[in-house]
């Protein structure tokens, strides 16, 4: 394990590999981090997560529940992974959801093939599947699978070009 700095929450079943690197103000909860891995500050990663080896995550990105990152993939600032299509606060009986709640009805999995880069700001939507070495503009909005290989931009993030 790296470098670990001030006010961070690191839950006991969160696995670290070698040489990840973790900025102030981070939430890691249940999840996977790769060997040299570098986390920027007010980065939270649920549970359940995986991240592989040799990543960046930029400051302040949201990595939900059911989220996948591959080897070598860039995540920009501020970028958010969503992972419920119908989020609700509560169930149909009036209950609070919790964590604990989520089940493969409401969690779709998202994955990021290695290689990829997702640009600053950008929001990715459930269930969706980027492909090895694709590029996200920042600012894009994706709803649909990311084909390997291509550019992709926009709201909702189109195909700019292949690589």
């Amino acid at each position: 394990m790296g470098n670990l700095n001030k006010f961070c929450v690191i839950e006991r079943d969160v696995v670290l590999g070698a040489d990840v690197v973790i900025a102030n103000f981070v939430n890691l909860f249940g999840c996977s981090i790769g060997d040299r891995t570098k986390i920027g500050s007010f980065v939270e990663v649920q549970r359940y997560v995986q991240i592989g080896a040799d990543c960046s995550i930029g400051k302040g990105s949201f990595i939900c529940t059911g989220v996948f990152i591959e080897d070598k993939v860039f995540i920009g600032p501020e970028t958010t992974f969503t992972n419920d299509k119908f989020p609700r606060t509560f169930d149909s009986n009036g209950k609070r959801r919790t964590i604990e709640d989520l089940g493969a009805v409401d969690v779709y999995r998202t994955v990021v093939k290695s290689g990829a880069s997702i640009g600053a700001g950008s929001i990715i939507l459930p269930g969706v599947n980027i492909g090895k070495n694709a590029i996200i503009g920042a600012g894009s909005i994706v709803t649909k699978d990311v084909q390997s290989d291509c550019v992709y931009a926009g709201a909702p993030a189109r195909l700019i070009r292949s690589l």
